[in-house]
């Protein structure tokens, strides 16, 4: 039995990772004999592509924007596969102060982690909307996205980052009519995949059956979890007894149908991952704007995904 360690995204599991507690859960990995650990990063060393880098993760999920930068800067990391084939940040805000559209944001604070790219996107929906982006008064909330709560209580009048999946489904004190919530790619966001699934370049070049054979679980277990969403929900009980079920069941019941593309799972799409490369680049975020033609490979992935 080998060990796969999987570098999951987030500070904790969440419903986006379903494919891989569905696959473990069955016993799918176990058959290809694969011991999969599904871990969260360690913030304090990086996100789970410097875990990759740094050997401590076999398998990592990551932004595609992240991987793009260290690309970049010539590290050797690769995405092997997408998780989501759309944006998952949203804008939300609360009708209470008269925001209808991206542009009504000139003049309104907006809290967000201003990161380049963060930044970068909510200057593209503001002026992409016929705004003014530099009349949007940002607030540095870093990694934490404000509740509803907490815009009606005068932190800001609206926020960029948490996603319509996920932070905009938890239950609030602020009744759900008063709430706004738009996903950035209703609104002018420039295509991309939101996670991408990847490793180092030495595990695809020295162990590339292992790849081949944990791709081909993986697709499994997310093909049926977008079959069944409610499938993944007891390994997610079992996982995140935090959370509330009926958060964990309409969280994975919004994000299925993200990781699919015309009913494949895995193709990362060159249509997606260049244009957005030459996006970043226009944006100052990326220093090479071609460097979406090498970043990612589909090789690896079961030929029903390719």
């Amino acid at each position: 039995m080998i060990v796969v360690r999987v570098m999951l995204e987030y500070f904790h599991p969440w419903p986006n990772s379903a494919g891989f507690y569905l696959a473990r859960d069955r016993g799918w990995y176990r058959e290809a004999e694969l011991d999969v650990r599904l871990v969260q990063p360690d913030p304090y060393h990086g996100d789970s592509l410097q875990h990759l880098l740094d050997g401590q993760a076999d398998f990592g999920v990551f932004p595609s924007n992240r991987l793009l930068v260290r690309r970049a800067k010539g590290q050797p990391l690769r995405g092997i596969a997408a998780i989501n084939h759309a944006g998952l940040e949203s804008i939300q805000t609360l009708r209470d102060f008269g925001i209808e559209r991206p542009r009504d944001l000139a003049g309104k604070r907006l809290a967000l982690n201003p990161t380049p790219r963060g930044l970068a996107m909510v200057r593209h929906l503001v002026a992409a909307d016929g705004g003014d982006p530099d009349a949007v008064i940002l607030v540095d909330s870093g990694v934490r996205e404000l509740r509803p709560e907490q815009l009606a209580a005068g932190a800001a009048e609206a926020s960029f980052g948490g996603y319509w999946a996920w932070e905009a489904l938890m239950d609030s004190p602020i009744a759900d009519e008063r709430r706004v919530v738009w996903p950035v790619d209703e609104i002018g966001a420039p295509a991309y995949h939101s996670y991408l699934l990847g490793a180092h370049e030495h595990l695809l070049e020295q162990q590339p059956e292992q790849v081949r054979r944990f791709l081909a679980v993986t697709a499994r277990g997310f093909l049926t979890a977008a079959a069944d969403p409610q499938a993944a929900l007891p390994a997610y009980e079992q996982a995140t007894p935090y959370f509330p079920s009926e958060l964990l069941a309409r969280s994975l019941q919004k994000i299925a149908p993200t990781w699919l593309h015309q009913g494949g799972w895995g193709q990362q799409r060159r249509e997606m991952v260049e244009p957005y490369a030459r996006w970043l680049h226009q944006q100052a975020v990326l220093d090479d704007p071609e460097v979406g033609q090498n970043a990612v490979l589909n090789d690896y992935l079961p030929d029903a995904a390719r």
